[in-house]
């Protein structure tokens, strides 16, 4: 079977945007020249950026007229600019990328393979230095780490949401990143990558899908305590929108009292955490009444 018969409609490339000139002007000639190669079915690259304060829009007119530039009228956060890239792309599957990553120039010739199986929700690529990851629960929560690199590919935790690829179909049916409860930013491409899999569908790691991840992102810049609060919080938030094993439920209450009791200062994330409490209700009944797969099940395969 063709490549193309594989692709019928190919990739679209989505990088959200935030203050990035310096790195546009560092990682994109990458992308461009990923796009000139033919064997990445490239079709577009879509850059959405959210409100930037910098001069980011004029240097994307200006020096990279190949690039779609969708802006949006105020700062809404990760999440809900890829969602925003998602919905415009054209393409059978998104390619996200973060403002500092640069991918190599076949980065995507060796993504088709695994695609052909209907059942795969996305594939992670391979940032050097990185491996796959593998998922697990510990004194309550679930965590995940990463696994080691090595030449074959392997099942993966999640996707990350700064250099992997996404089935459009499947993405738009699980309505994209959770911008409600996980903005600004962290946890909310593990949260998709979850869902997915509670829908029986699967997350690969590509060796072969070779990217330079520098984090160097907006993100790397906030506030070292406000970026920890808000990561804290997003992790208890994903605890209670996706654990609906009753069992590892209890667990996870139980866990959470240990974790208070050891840390007094907890209590501030489960504070934070319990705004957002009717969202997350609402949340976790949609994941109970489409979930297939049991919790259980996805943990035992890391």
């Amino acid at each position: 079977m063709s490549k193309k018969n594989i692709f019928p409609d190919g990739y679209s490339i989505v990088i959200p945007n935030y203050n990035g000139t310096i790195l546009l002007r560092k990682n994109l000639p990458s992308v461009i020249s990923a796009l000139k190669n033919k064997t990445n079915l490239i079709n577009e690259i879509i850059i959405v950026d959210d409100h930037s304060k910098d001069n980011s829009v004029m240097v994307i007119k200006k020096e990279f007229p190949e690039v779609k530039l969708i802006r949006h009228r105020e700062n809404r956060g990760f999440s809900s600019a890829v969602n925003t890239g998602a919905r415009t792309a054209r393409s059978e599957f998104i390619v996200l990328l973060n403002t500092d990553v640069k991918p190599a120039i076949d980065f995507l010739k060796h993504i088709g393979k695994t695609f052909q199986d209907k059942n795969v929700f996305a594939v992670s690529l391979h940032e050097k230095g990185y491996g796959w990851a593998k998922g697990s629960f510990q004194d309550g929560f679930i965590v995940h780490e990463p696994g080691m690199e090595s030449q074959k590919i392997q099942l993966s935790f999640w996707a990350s949401g700064g250099s992997a690829v996404f089935r459009r179909e499947m993405w738009m049916k699980l309505k994209g990143m959770d911008e409600e409860l996980y903005s600004p930013f962290y946890w909310e491409d593990v949260d998709l990558s979850y869902r997915a899999q509670k829908r029986g569908w699967l997350i690969y790691w590509e060796p072969k899908a070779l990217v330079e991840h520098k984090h160097e992102s907006t993100i790397s810049r906030i506030n070292e305590s406000y970026r920890s609060r808000i990561q804290e919080r997003n992790h208890l938030l994903f605890q209670w929108k996706n654990i609906t094993s009753p069992p590892l439920f209890r667990k996870h209450i139980r866990g959470l009292i240990r974790r208070v009791l050891r840390h007094p200062g907890y209590i501030r994330i489960v504070i934070m955490s319990l705004k957002k409490l009717t969202a997350v209700i609402e949340k976790r009944k949609i994941e109970k009444k489409e979930a297939t797969v049991a919790d259980e099940a996805i943990l035992s395969r890391f």
